[in-house]
């Protein structure tokens, strides 16, 4: 199907390929913008989208299964808008016996009070993001990541990134539209982003009317515990503290569970591992946009204000790593955790596979901090059991500005803008 701009590759186009054909249905889920349709159209032979299509509404009431009629895959864009029609998919799909029928695209899961079958063995899933540096060109991808869930080492030195310019990359994000569009033009998007998100999407999502003033403070206070373990307690606190409109815990329930649905937010899981010390493992999970721009513009900061305060560009740095590493390990089989004991022991990510080859990483905005991050590490695998540490295949620092290579301790120190996939 043809696009109006020229279509950038994904690293999750093997990963669609690879799943359609092994199920009749394919769901790809993500937040609005991260390019869910562009690429559901590069492998789709003919496409129906819900919220648009105004036969939609009058033939899910007389012939739900005229709309699944046509070449395959059949691109279904944003079918939550009519949830019902997944059963109907589903019983297509027993009743074809064939792989490769239908791509459902949508930026928000339905509701649980809805009823649908759960799909086992018919549908499989492919969780897209924004996207990775690899894929804008910002990062040469000369360090893999599959590489290092294998034990090789590290044979490049790239050149160092100019904290300028890391900060402009935090303030612009991934979202594919913004490519071309100038960092004045980024920022002005992401904000009006984050205006539609409080004003209409919010409310939208479950059709409860959520205030928009209230919207924005939560997520400005999301914004400023970004890449933390803030819980409910500490969100409210934050905002009584910081904001002119105070929200109590239930709406604070509330307007996260929303934005879950609507794939704005990616929490990071604490990873469950067996230690030999007497520590005991905490299971928060660490809060992320799933962009980080969002965290700016949320916030509405500047690249000058950033450069101002390089503890909270950290952070935002560190959420922007996590959503690297999500978009790498997802194309090895592989998922993103973190750790923190009970000792003061943290390691900001975890990558892990399936079948249960582990790297650890801790992220540094700076080359200042790789001295401190690289004893952490060592701490840290000192403190493993034995069958963890067989599984254990490398220690890593990933830094903003410097460069990539390998210290004598063992442990690799990479350069943002050479990770790759």
């Amino acid at each position: 199907m043809n696009n109006p701009q020229p279509y950038i590759p994904r690293i999750s186009d093997l990963e669609l390929i690879r799943k359609l054909n092994a199920s009749g249905a394919l769901l790809i889920r993500g937040m609005k913008a991260c390019g869910k349709t562009m690429s559901a159209q590069q492998f789709a032979s003919s496409m129906i989208a819900f919220d648009k299509d105004e036969q939609v509404s009058f033939l899910m009431d007389t012939s739900p299964q005229r709309l699944l009629a046509g070449p395959t895959p059949r691109l279904i864009d944003e079918w939550q808008e009519y949830p019902t029609i997944w059963n109907y998919i589903r019983h297509e799909v027993d009743q074809r016996n064939l792989p490769g029928q239908f791509i459902l695209t949508g930026s928000a899961n339905p509701e649980e009070a809805v009823k649908m079958h759960s799909g086992a063995g018919r549908f499989t899933i492919l969780d897209m993001r924004t996207m990775s540096w690899q894929e804008l060109g910002y990062s040469t991808g000369s360090v893999r990541l599959a590489h290092l869930l294998e034990s090789k080492k590290i044979n490049t030195i790239d050149q160092p990134t100019d904290l300028e310019l890391i900060v402009e990359r935090i303030i612009r994000g991934g979202f594919p539209s913004l490519m071309n569009k100038s960092t004045e033009a980024a920022i002005e998007i992401n904000r009006a982003y984050i205006d539609l998100l409080s004003e209409v999407d919010m409310s939208r999502v479950s059709d409860i009317r959520r205030k928009p003033d209230k919207v924005r403070n939560l997520l400005r206070s999301l914004a400023r515990n970004t890449a933390t373990t803030a819980d409910i307690t500490a969100l409210e606190s934050d905002i009584r503290v910081r904001e002119y409109n105070v929200i109590s815990r239930p709406t604070i329930y509330d307007y996260l569970e929303a934005l879950h649905r609507l794939m704005i937010l990616e929490d990071q899981p604490a990873w469950n591992i067996h230690i030999r010390s007497s520590a005991s493992l905490r299971k928060s999970a660490k809060r992320h946009f799933s962009d980080v721009s969002l965290a700016a513009a949320a916030l509405g900061v500047s690249r000058e204000s950033l450069l101002n305060d390089l503890r909270f560009t950290g952070f935002l740095f560190e959420s922007l790593a996590i959503h690297e590493l999500r978009v790498y390990a997802q194309a090895n089989d592989a998922k993103v955790y973190h750790y923190n004991d009970s000792s003061g022991l943290e390691v900001d990510a975890i990558v892990q596979k399936y079948s249960g080859e582990w790297c650890a990483f801790e992220i540094k905005l700076g080359v200042g901090q790789i001295e401190d991050a690289a004893k952490n590490l060592l701490k840290f695998s000192s403190a493993l059991e034995k069958n963890s540490i067989n599984n254990l295949k490398s220690l890593n620092i990933i830094t903003g500005t410097g460069v990539s290579y390998t210290r004598k301790d063992g442990v690799n120190v990479i350069s943002l803008a050479s990770l790759g996939h």
